[in-house]
């Protein structure tokens, strides 16, 4: 591991636009918004699948201060996709902007843009519409071959074949094998099978979806959008609305968090057509309401794992299948399902000789599923971290020294991770380091307190990645100012994670100025150089390397217009911080003095545009433990600690990445003990609100405690890797193991609830 002194870089700076937002200032899509904007609100579907046989909206367009309202005969014919991912897309284009078909209880029947929202709602009441009910898939237990099919249009298409086929309501299906599985799994001494589920969870973030639509001064729609995917999203837009993407501009202001909801461009359409159609303005903003019910959760996924091991608890084949609940569209089923078994299996490499991954990803009159921080990984994790605790606990072998005996380590091929090497990987130390912190030894034992209480302790390890390899691209663009000063522009969309402020510390660090002396600007297609977007934990690690060789392109470029002003060769001068110099002599030039130079009979641009890409993914590592107590006579369970160690290469900023960890393994309780998604008969969501729908507070998380172990990627800046989403994935199989001390009960489903709790003791 490389080991070197920075002045930027692992340095706990303050977030950039910390004080605009301290301070309130305007700075999120409803703050830039017009007031003369027209209003848009959508009717929903009470059905979970439906078609419209009629659509009555004359009343309606009576209502004083309504604009228009549009049907599914207003909008055009065109299928697409609003997953934010790169072309051609593995997501199946089965979208429609409205579809007479609907699909799910929320899909969108009617558009109604107005003056005012109380017009809006008032037409909203008047629509008459008259529905041929049918039958729904509501379990995807059995979507698959079902005879009620989710899309059973012929003009159904797949960009890329992932397996998909609406004629058996799949959405992608696969199956990749290494090794002698089924031969392996006869030689083991034990043999565990276990089926494990996790809910289609809610982003939850404070800014609900939200967009702004116009038509700029040139007759180009612009778009103001809290999106993850500004280039994506024009590219979904033009497609939508049968435009060329050169007529549309699309750029974020401040988001008020994403996680992952904002890399599909829920809203998007809605005001962009209501803008085309009227050549006004138009805003759109989802209720909270409207976000739990028709937004992009986290995909259900109910995972079957077979694990061969032998009785000193070596771990030697597992075999891992994948149900994911896309919901009514496809949007990211396709990718996320993969995480599921690329991001855990490989966490065991070290004892693992042969495993199976298969999954199919299903339709169903359910909401359609999107990106959430883990993608996927989170459900799988939870999965493999269980089983493997059960298999400690049934062999009486410590939970932490059975990951000892078979983990990944530094410099081991990983055959279940697209046969990466684990270049860098503190994974080992993360585990010692944690085990040492969290004092294991003692607080792992189970210890009543009396009154029916009982602490103890459980614990996992986790991975992720650090972009979607041969896939995702960065770009930057560095501009030397007049005063000597930099400008940084990206298409990467800082959504509260710092990535402005970090991938400013790269260029003062390699530019030796200060962190005050790079202004960022980002996102905005019309100016920024193309990024894939900021989802798939890819933007230090892909933006971040392209920051690197756009700062060395400029350093050389600034010294070739500094010898041209001291008449010397390039190679007699060196970058010197403020000035360029000439070595061996007192001769220099200040960069300010090398900024007006560019002005006048210049070739030489005082700018660099860098792009990046890799063929691969580094991922990074975790260990979390935590301190439960249990009441065994109302099931509650209170968090009492939760310590983490995080491998993520060399932090940028130690600060955010302690901040980026202690949220993941906030929303990672939530998941765990209260988030929970139950369906009515109609197929929406019972928790269409946070009266219903309970995240967890400061007071549901206990004391949190994190800390790094470094390692270095040769393949990052500065030796980085991503922490975005690794963080999440620990508090589901930590606290279900503590759980299971406190108890002797596995709970397979979550949430684990409070009643789950209490009920299985009361069965005893």
């Amino acid at each position: 591991m490389e080991h070197k002194e920075y002045k930027a870089i692992n340095k706990s700076v303050r977030k950039k636009d910390s004080m605009q937002l301290l301070l309130g200032k305007p700075v999120y899509t409803n703050d830039v918004t017009p007031s003369d904007a027209l209003v848009v609100k959508i009717l929903r579907s009470p059905h979970a699948n439906a078609i419209v046989e009629s659509i009555n909206t004359a009343a309606a367009k009576k209502v004083p201060g309504v604009a228009d309202i549009y049907t599914w005969e207003d909008v055009p014919q065109t299928r697409f996709a609003i997953a934010g991912q790169t072309f051609p897309e593995p997501s199946p284009y089965d979208r429609l902007i409205i579809d007479r078909h609907v699909r799910f209880s929320g899909d969108v029947v009617a558009i109604i843009a107005a003056e005012t929202e109380k017009a809006a709602l008032k037409a909203m009441k008047l629509i008459k519409v008259k529905y041929q009910v049918l039958e729904a898939v509501q379990d995807f237990r059995t979507a698959k071959d079902n005879p009620v099919l989710v899309h059973p249009e012929e003009d159904w298409f797949p960009p890329c074949e992932v397996g998909g086929d609406p004629k058996r309501n799949l959405v992608a299906s696969a199956d990749e094998i290494h090794g002698d599985v089924e031969g392996i799994m006869a030689q083991c001494d034990i043999v565990l099978e276990r089926t494990y589920h996790t809910k289609a969870y809610n982003q939850a973030m404070m800014e609900p979806f939200t967009c702004y639509a116009n038509f700029d001064r040139y007759g180009r729609l612009h778009i103001i959008s809290s999106t993850q995917i500004v280039f994506h999203t024009r590219r979904i837009l033009s497609r939508a609305l049968g435009i060329p993407k050169s007529r549309i501009r699309v750029e974020k202001p401040r988001i008020g968090g994403g996680f992952g909801a904002k890399q599909t461009a829920v809203c998007d359409v809605y005001p962009a057509f209501v803008a085309m159609k009227t050549g006004r303005p138009a805003q759109i903003t989802y209720t909270r309401e409207e976000s739990q019910i028709a937004g992009s959760p986290r995909h259900e996924m109910e995972i079957t794992l077979r694990m061969g091991a032998m009785n000193d608890g070596r771990i030697r084949v597992m075999d891992l299948y994948t149900l994911s609940n896309s919901g009514a569209y496809g949007e990211h089923g396709p990718t996320t399902v993969g995480l599921s078994g690329h991001k855990a299996l490989p966490l065991y490499t070290g004892s693992l000789e042969a495993h199976r991954f298969h999954y199919d990803v299903v339709y169903t009159n359910h909401q359609a599923a999107g990106a959430y921080r883990g993608y996927g990984a989170t459900q799988g994790i939870f999965a493999v971290e269980s089983i493997v605790s059960e298999l400690a606990e049934k062999l009486g072998l410590d939970a932490t020294a059975i990951r000892d005996k078979n983990m990944i380590r530094e410099g081991m091929l990983m055959p279940a991770y697209y046969n990466e090497i684990a270049n860098a990987c503190a994974l080992d130390r993360c585990m010692d380091h944690c085990r040492e912190m969290f004092n294991w030894e003692e607080r792992s034992k189970v210890r009543d307190m009396g009154g029916g209480k009982v602490r103890t302790a459980g614990v996992a390890m986790a991975m992720q990645g650090s972009c979607i390899s041969n896939v995702d691209v960065g770009s930057a663009t560095l501009k030397l100012s007049e005063d000597g000063t930099y400008n940084l522009i990206i298409g990467a969309a800082d959504m509260g994670t710092g990535c402005d402020t970090i991938l400013a510390q790269m260029v003062a660090e390699l530019m030796d100025c200060h962190v005050d002396d790079v202004a960022v600007f980002g996102a905005d297609t019309d100016v920024s150089p193309y990024d894939s977007g900021s989802y798939a934990s890819s933007t230090t690690y892909i933006t971040g390397q392209a920051v690197v060789k756009a700062c060395n392109v400029l350093k050389n470029r600034i010294c070739a217009i500094a010898a041209e002003m001291m008449q010397c060769g390039e190679d007699e001068v060196e970058f010197a911080s403020t000035c360029v110099r000439r070595i061996g002599t007192e001769q220099s030039v200040s960069l300010t003095d090398i900024a007006y130079k560019a002005q006048v009979n210049n070739t030489i641009p005082a700018e660099a545009t860098q792009t990046h890409t890799s063929p691969v993914s580094p991922p990074p590592y975790m260990v979390g433990m935590v301190e439960i107590e249990l009441d065994k006579l109302t099931g509650k369970v209170d968090i009492l600690d939760y310590m983490a160690v995080v491998d993520c290469g060399i932090p940028i900023n130690p600060a955010l990445a302690t901040i980026q960890t202690e949220g993941g393994i906030v929303q990672g309780i939530g998941h765990t003990l209260m988030e929970n998604v139950t369906y009515d008969p109609s197929g929406r969501p019972a928790e269409s609100s946070f009266m219903q729908y309970k995240v967890p507070t400061r007071l549901d998380m206990g004391r949190l405690k994190v800390e790094f172990e470094h390692s270095y990627e040769p393949t990052g800046p500065f030796g980085a890797k991503s922490i975005g989403e690794i963080v999440i994935n620990t508090p589901g199989p930590a606290i279900a193991h503590a759980i299971y001390r406190a108890t002797g009960k596995w709970f397979r489903e979550l949430p684990i609830t409070p009643e789950m709790i209490a009920m299985s003791l009361i069965e005893e």
